[in-house]
């Protein structure tokens, strides 16, 4: 929160504290072009989806064929975005991209479906999204500190789930403020291939979810679950096990 606020409020010009929160570098031929795409980001209907296919892909590290991007969709430093081919982002989605040394810190794989306003949030963190995976909305994934998230292929992730890495902080001086005492390095958050969260589930930082688990709805995922299991409950616990 410190690191955000230093740069938004910080020194130097408004414009480049911009530059360098939403743009990502200080270059002008960047920083026009981004204007130009976040001016054509609420335009509606057809029109909007056809000005968007034309200009958008030559905004961000990498774009394949067949993406589309709906209107009020916001991104920030999209030089570290890359998309693969086919992927579909709908209407008031937000990538931010930010890091400070990454070159590349949200990769989302060819087939990617994220439905209405869902977030992809790096702050100096990464996140992975394999390929034919849908994400449903408001579901807000986050990586901080160098805590990634890696999500593998053909996974379900529910409405309103909240997947993150590098989100608890420190906390053993009372007399610190908690926000002053830095956040605690979990190893990152990982889904394996064909994982299935409910509407409503939480992954926190720390856990990998083997291929094929399921998370039913509600359920906060706070340890290690093995493949092929099924979990329920606030904290969730292993209910049983997928067999033919």
């Amino acid at each position: 929160m410190q690191k955000t606020h230093a740069a938004i409020t910080g020194q130097g010009s408004a414009l480049g504290r911009y530059q360098d929160v939403m743009v990502g570098c200080r270059s002008w031929t960047a920083l026009l072009y981004y204007e130009l795409c976040m001016w054509l980001a609420p335009v509606p209907g057809a029109l909007g989806m056809v000005l968007r296919k034309i200009f958008w892909p030559r905004l961000f590290a990498g774009c394949g064929k067949g993406c589309m991007f709906a209107a009020g969709i916001v991104v920030r430093q999209p030089r570290r975005i890359r998309l693969g081919r086919g992927v579909v982002i709908s209407e008031g989605c937000i990538l931010d991209g930010r890091h400070s040394e990454a070159e590349v810190s949200i990769e989302v794989g060819d087939n990617v479906i994220f439905s209405n306003s869902v977030m992809l949030s790096c702050k100096n963190g990464t996140i992975a999204i394999g390929p034919e995976t849908g994400i449903n909305a408001q579901t807000i994934i986050q990586s901080t500190n160098d805590c990634p998230v890696r999500i593998g292929r053909d996974c379900i992730i529910g409405q309103r789930c909240l997947i993150i890495a590098g989100g608890s902080y420190n906390m053993e001086q009372l007399d610190v403020p908690i926000r002053t005492q830095g956040i605690r390095p979990d190893g990152g958050t990982v889904l394996e291939d064909n994982v299935w969260l409910g509407g409503n589930v939480t992954v926190l930082g720390g856990v990998t979810m083997g291929s094929g688990s399921v998370a039913g709805a509600g359920a906060v995922v706070s340890r290690d679950t093995p493949a092929n299991s099924v979990s329920l409950g606030v904290p969730a616990r292993v209910a049983r096990m997928r067999v033919p």
